[in-house]
């Protein structure tokens, strides 16, 4: 027995045969499933595992890997996409299952981790990024939502998303796309060849994919200021979301006139307006002003991405030799190279009170410009170099009899980015407007002659250049691993054999972030750039892990399984461990009923960048809700918002005395073949997970600096002024009155990840497949998911209640999320309609819920030759734009968890030889 137990520290062999959808516990080779180590003969086990093939891809009428998880039911929270070009990440493409963030769920590329995108996720650590999974080298994507660190390690918290790529493909196929949007921009063309050979002791298996896509700017979907929900409620008062260019003298608006004298009357505004920009035009600084007191730039986001255009370029290679028949070497690797690029709107280049000086002549003064593409040569373009490859290799076979089968491997995995983008010199924009450094006030304003007619001229091309320079940055990051595995049967039961798996494992995981050292907080040379802080950065971690799992038949139709690991880290963290157990029981009762049940642990280590990121710094437009409230004013309301609006400055900081995550997860399910074509599947979720690391939000720090502060929160309940959560909010915030300060404006707030103490959520997946032959009408088939957010709660700090906040728009959350596909086919013929529906979701000032998004997708195609097959895609065939939402004020005036690209049409041709 004990020399049974050793043996059984293993893991089971990479699946050799596909999984089966068609019945839910239909009888099959024995395959590994995502969320097990051992190798089983029925599909369904104690925890729901959804499998998307490379042919439901296609049929879903998507490009991308990404494409189709993003339609997933499990993915119930919001990721960022190519709409925010603000520096989080906007080049990746993340997956949020359960609305718990990205990096709660582990994703894997054939049972094996990838490095994660060496860029930040906004202020919320790292994640793995789907952008580099080329969909021609794809078999099939199993998703297991839910806890699974017992079985997979660290970050298997909200599930496990595992890519399987193709093996033993004998032929070759081409396949090659193209289509454009309909409503402008958009054009893409795909070429996949994906093929194959095999030998008597050896298979080749070959994918190389090339994608090409044009950008989608803001202009081309009539997202300019005119879009916005004030313009489209007040069009005869426009306020100026976006100032074109003012000069603040004293708190007093002056405008240059024709007659080069500075004025005050509507008339200076208007020569202004119109001399420094055409395009500029007199707006209301408020709704409470009377008469237009700046210069607005409505088309300041027209060339603004809302989707990037790609140039990638994958390649995909696995090979399998047979040296004796127990014993075969294998070896995967996949490898992609893309060239992207994105536009944002030009910069801010004079601001607010960081640009304020002291001018002889006028005192205290301060003002804002911005350059428009016209002004300066054209759109200016954000570019990503990116690279990235994974290898996997190693030997498997088996022993004493093929009773047990082994594994023992090493993967490695990379991906370095380079990111370029221009951006203004903080000293060539002071010397030009503000005029040259004459000294210092008492208080510290630098003295300047501020050279207003510069400010009030046109620009060009070569004052750009003259005020510009090239941001380049690098981030790298790797995550290798030696893993030994061996699964069989470990002895026999009355009810049947007792199975066991398990698996030893050494990783290293690191990363570098290379900013551009200009951007960085401590950098005190003459190059400083302007409105930009990148994170410096590097670090590593080791974990070494033992995991054993048992799958014992208690009785006939009975099954239980258990697991355990351990996770042992070595890194700067007090983390030092961690164990984590796993237990599930599925009952037959009947040969067409499983009823299930599982409970596990799961923890995440905290993110490296939480841990050695280097302090950074940004300058974020903040409303500053303490003012606004202490003067009697509601912090939704127009007066508000605008009134209170000013830009500050924050810090972010790492944290290297972050604790571990620590996760439970329960599923409670059933699956039931009603009929043989016909199954369905229902289960129960439930997921909390306590000592989440998070970094608040601007908006939600200020909001409870203010409660803290006033003593009551918005709703006027009353707030604990001496909790430990308002010892953070007041200490972390200066206010401190200065002379260029006299109201006491917010001069800097501080803030970095913390472990917050509770997010708990819980709801019910539901599916159904159902499939028909109607003889000469053809054969078809159905498909539906759905998914119900019943609960989400949160709190902040161990001494604050859980509250729910599925209506808190902080956390983006849907309430339901389905889909559905519908499949005809007639022997040439074969036709698809999949359809997805986002739910309803918290309005941004959280006083309703916005309309539910419903999308269409069409694919219909016909094989022409045994060989040949064309077709015809069309995605969001209804043209559907995001939900209105008159309280979401700030650009693109929805919230990012939509897409405003439109109908999309694309021809497919498929050559198979």
């Amino acid at each position: 027995m004990t020399t049974a137990l050793l043996a059984g520290l293993c893991l089971p062999a990479a699946a050799f045969a596909q999984s089966d959808q068609g019945g839910a516990t239909r009888d099959l080779d024995k395959v590994t499933v995502t969320g097990s180590r051992i190798a089983r003969a029925q599909v369904e086990g104690p925890a729901p595992v959804q499998v998307i093939t490379a042919e439901d891809i296609q049929k879903q009428g998507f490009s991308t890997v990404w494409e189709s998880l993003g339609t997933l039911t499990q993915f119930t929270g919001s990721a960022f996409n190519e709409a925010d070009q603000t520096g989080s990440s906007p080049n990746g493409q993340f997956m949020n299952l359960r609305g718990l963030g990205p990096g709660y769920q582990l994703i894997l590329l054939n049972g094996k981790r990838l490095a994660d995108y060496p860029q930040s996720y906004g202020t919320n650590g790292s994640a793995v990024s789907l952008g580099s999974i080329p969909a021609a080298a794809i078999e099939r994507i199993e998703v297991m939502s839910g806890g699974a660190s017992a079985i997979y390690g660290s970050d298997a918290v909200a599930g496990v998303v595992n890519i399987i790529t193709k093996t033993n493909f004998d032929g070759d196929s081409v396949r090659v796309r193209g289509g454009t949007a309909t409503e402008g921009g958009g054009d893409t063309g795909q070429l996949q060849w994906t093929g194959g050979k095999t030998g008597e002791r050896w298979s080749l298996t070959y994918a190389f994919e090339r994608l090409d896509r044009e950008e989608i700017t803001a202009s081309q979907r009539g997202l300019s200021y005119y879009a916005h929900p004030q313009y489209r409620n007040n069009p005869a008062k426009p306020t100026a979301s976006i100032s074109g260019v003012y000069f603040l003298d004293g708190g007093t608006y002056n405008w240059l006139g024709d007659d080069g004298a500075l004025s005050t009357s509507t008339a200076a505004l208007e020569q202004a307006c119109a001399r420094t920009n055409p395009d500029f035009v007199p707006f209301y600084s408020s709704t409470s002003a009377a008469a237009p007191n700046r210069c607005g730039a409505p088309g300041y986001y027209d060339a603004r991405s809302i989707q990037n255009s790609y140039g990638k370029t994958s390649a995909y290679l696995a090979g399998t030799f047979d040296f004796t028949p127990n014993l075969q070497g294998y070896a995967q690797v996949l490898a992609t190279q893309s060239k992207d690029s994105s536009s944002s709107q030009t910069h801010y280049y004079i601001g607010e009170t960081p640009f304020t000086v002291f001018d002889p002549e006028l005192g205290l003064v301060t003002a804002q410009r911005i350059f428009l593409p016209q002004e300066v040569g054209g759109v200016k373009k954000i570019r990503y170099d990116e690279k990235s490859w994974s290898l996997n290799t190693g030997v498997r076979g088996t022993v004493l009899d093929g009773r047990f089968d082994w594994d023992a491997s090493v993967s490695l995995s990379r991906f370095d980015i380079t990111t370029e983008r221009p951006r203004f010199l903080t000293n060539a924009v002071r010397d030009y407007y503000l005029g040259p450094l004459q000294g210092y006030t008492a208080a510290g304003v630098e003295i300047r002659q501020f050279n207003v007619d510069r400010l009030f001229a046109p620009g060009s091309a070569e004052l750009y250049d003259q005020l510009t320079t090239n941001v380049v940055s690098k981030g790298e990051s790797s995550t290798d691993q030696a893993q030994f595995v061996m699964s069989g049967e470990l002895f026999q039961l009355p009810a049947g054999a007792v199975q066991v798996a398990g698996v030893l494992e050494a990783a290293r995981q690191e990363y570098v972030l290379s900013p551009d050292i200009r951007t960085t907080l401590d950098y005190t040379g003459s190059e400083r750039i302007y409105n930009l802080q990148q994170t410096p950065g590097g670090g590593q971690r080791d974990r070494y892990a033992a995991g054993l799992e048992f799958r014992v038949p208690i009785v006939s139709r009975l099954d239980a399984t258990l697991a355990g690991r351990y996770d042992k880290y070595d890194d700067i963290t007090a983390v030092d461990d961690a164990i984590t157990w796993q237990a599930g029981l599925e009952w037959r009762p009947l040969d067409s009923l499983l009823l299930r049940a599982s409970h596990a642990t799961s923890f995440r280590a905290p993110d490296l960048l939480w841990v050695y990121a280097g302090r950074t710094a940004n300058n974020p437009f903040i409303v500053d809700e303490y003012q606004c409230r202490r003067d009697g004013l509601d912090y939704a309301s127009d007066a508000c918002q605008t009134g209170y609006e000013y830009q500050s400055f924050s810090t972010n900081s790492s944290n290297p005395l972050l604790e571990e995550e620590k996760g439970k997860s329960t599923t409670i399910g059933l699956v039931w073949d009603v009929l043989p074509s016909l199954s369905m599947s229902v289960d129960w979720y439930r997921i909390e997970l306590e000592n989440r690391v998070q970094a608040l939000s601007n908006e939600y720090y200020l909001e409870q600096n203010a409660n803290c502060l006033l003593g009551v929160d918005r709703q006027g309940q009353a707030v604990n002024t001496a909790s430990e959560a308002c010892g953070l909010y007041t200490s972390t915030v200066d206010r401190t009155v200065t002379e260029l300060n006299p109201n006491g404006n917010v001069r800097s707030f501080e803030t970095y990840p913390i472990n917050a103490a509770l997010l708990r959520t819980e709801g019910v997946d539901a599916n159904l497949r159902y499939s028909f032959d109607a003889g000469s009408w053809g054969a078809f088939s159905l498909q539906a998911g759905w998914t119900h957010v019943l609960k989400m709660e949160s709190a902040q700090f161990s001494d604050e209640p859980a509250v729910d906040v599925m209506n808190d728009v902080e956390y983006n959350a849907f309430r339901t999320r389905s889909n559905w596909r519908v499949n005809w086919n007639l022997r040439q013929w074969n036709a698809s309609v999949y359809g997805y529906r986002f739910g309803t979701r918290p309005n941004y000032a959280e006083t309703g819920r916005t309309a539910p998004y419903v999308v269409w997708n069409l694919d219909l195609s016909k094989r022409i030759t045994d060989k040949a097959t064309i077709g015809l895609s069309v995605l969001n065939a209804f043209n559907k734009m995001p939900p209105r939402d008159d309280t979401y004020t700030a650009w693109p005036y929805f919230p990012r968890v939509y897409s405003a690209i439109g109908r999309q049409v694309f021809a497919n041709f498929t050559y198979d030889f």
